[in-house]
């Protein structure tokens, strides 16, 4: 009877353990408040973790006023040197980037199927105009190397026709000097 009672009263302390852990996990869960807290607290957490990670990104990304100089200086060359060019890519980008927001619900409603014709004949247009900007651009790539080369030859040919005359000052003899 001796094991009987010890067994009954260690299976009456677990019962007890496992009330408790109960009444604990009843309590909390009735505890709204607290927990509402406590999630606030995990999503401010990885917020801020988040915001930190985003923060150091940017950093590593951002160009110094060196590059951003730099950049800038070339293109207002391509833009004085190809302004078609340039309002032409312009256009296409921005009417490919028009493209690429979702539509409304709205929008799909009125419009419809007419929306989706001009949406593909835009399309078909946004693409003819990018292919048309990057020959406009190669073929200025192509002159600006074209010009760059006929300067170059001629310099050279200016050298040469220098250098001929100061050759042929060289070896005509000077007179000799009376004094």
């Amino acid at each position: 009877m001796g094991e009987d009672t010890g067994h009954i009263r260690e299976e009456i302390e677990q019962t007890r353990s496992e009330m408790g852990e109960t009444v604990d996990a009843l309590a909390h869960k009735a505890d709204v408040k607290s927990r509402v807290k406590e999630s606030l607290e995990e999503k401010r957490d990885r917020l801020r973790e988040q915001m930190a990670g985003t923060s150091s990104r940017i950093g590593e990304a951002t160009p110094d006023s060196g590059e951003v100089k730099e950049g800038a200086r070339q293109a207002v060359g391509v833009a004085q040197e190809n302004p078609i060019g340039l309002a032409i890519g312009g256009v296409a980008a921005g009417f490919l980037a028009g493209m690429l927001l979702p539509s409304t619900r709205i929008e799909d409603e009125k419009v419809g199927p007419v929306a989706e014709q001009a949406r593909e004949k835009a399309m078909e247009a946004g693409q003819e105009a990018v292919e048309r900007g990057k020959d406009v651009a190669g073929q200025v790539a192509e002159q600006a190397a074209q010009t760059a080369q006929e300067a170059t030859e001629h310099q050279a040919e200016e050298m040469k026709s220098e250098l001929r005359e100061d050759g042929e000052d060289v070896q005509q003899p000077t007179p000799p000097s009376r004094t």
